[in-house]
C-alpha cells in the first residue's frame, strides 16, 4: 500500500519526470547509440521510459494489459520518433495527466502481473524513473546526483523487491551497508554499483 498521501506521489512522480527529462535534454547528439544497460543503448532506456509512459493512460482508465499490449510501437526509432525529447515530453506529460485525474490514484489497474493499486503503480514508475535517470546520467557522463527525495521515495519501493531481485527486471541486489548513503543503497537495491 501506499505510504505517501496521494497529493505528495503525484508531486514525486512529476519530480522524476523532471528529473529524467533534464538528463534526456543534456544527451549530446552523439550519444544516443552509446551503451547505457546491457543491452540497451542510450536510446534504448529512453524508448523503455517512453513506452511505459504510454501504458499509463490506458491502464488507468480501466483497460487491462492484455487488451492494451501490442497497441504502442516496440521499436527505439518508432517510440521516440525524430526528436527524442519532444518524444519523451509528450509521453510523459501523457501520463501526468492520466495520474492527476480526480480519483485516479484510489483506481486499481491491470498490470502483466496482476491486479495493483494504481498508487502502488505510481510508486514503482516514481522508482524507476529515478533509478533509470541515474543509468542516462551515468551513460552520458551527466549528473548522476539524485534528488534526496525521489531516493526516499524510492527506497519505499525498493525495499518491497524479493531479496533476490526479480529476474528479468532488476539485476540482484548487491551487498551494501546499511550505513552507506541512501543513493549508493538505492541503487545498489537495484543492482547498480555507483
Amino acid at each position: 500500500m501506499a505510504e505517501f498521501a496521494p497529493a505528495e506521489l503525484l508531486s514525486l512522480f512529476q519530480r522524476a519526470q523532471a528529473s529524467f527529462t533534464d538528463r534526456v535534454d543534456a544527451v549530446g547528439p552523439g550519444q544516443w547509440d552509446d551503451g547505457a544497460l546491457p543491452g540497451w543503448t542510450v536510446a534504448d532506456l529512453v524508448a523503455h521510459l517512453v513506452s511505459e509512459s504510454l501504458w499509463a493512460p490506458p491502464l488507468l482508465a480501466g483497460e487491462p494489459f492484455d487488451l492494451i499490449d501490442g497497441r504502442f510501437p516496440d521499436e527505439t526509432s518508432d517510440l521516440l520518433g525524430d526528436d527524442p525529447l519532444t518524444g519523451w515530453e509528450s509521453a510523459a506529460d501523457g501520463a501526468l495527466a492520466a495520474f492527476a485525474q480526480d480519483r485516479a490514484l484510489l483506481h486499481t489497474v491491470h498490470l502483466q502481473r496482476g491486479p495493483t493499486s494504481a498508487a502502488e503503480y505510481l510508486e514503482e514508475l516514481t522508482a524507476d524513473l529515478t533509478v533509470h535517470s541515474w543509468d542516462l546520467a551515468s551513460a552520458t557522463d551527466g549528473d548522476t546526483e539524485l534528488d534526496p527525495a525521489l531516493v526516499t521515495a524510492a527506497l519505499v519501493v525498493a525495499d518491497r523487491l524479493p531479496a533476490d531481485g526479480v529476474r528479468g527486471l532488476f539485476d540482484p541486489p548487491l551487498d551494501v551497508p546499511r550505513t552507506a548513503p541512501p543513493q549508493v543503497r538505492l541503487l545498489g537495491r537495484y543492482g547498480r554499483r555507483s
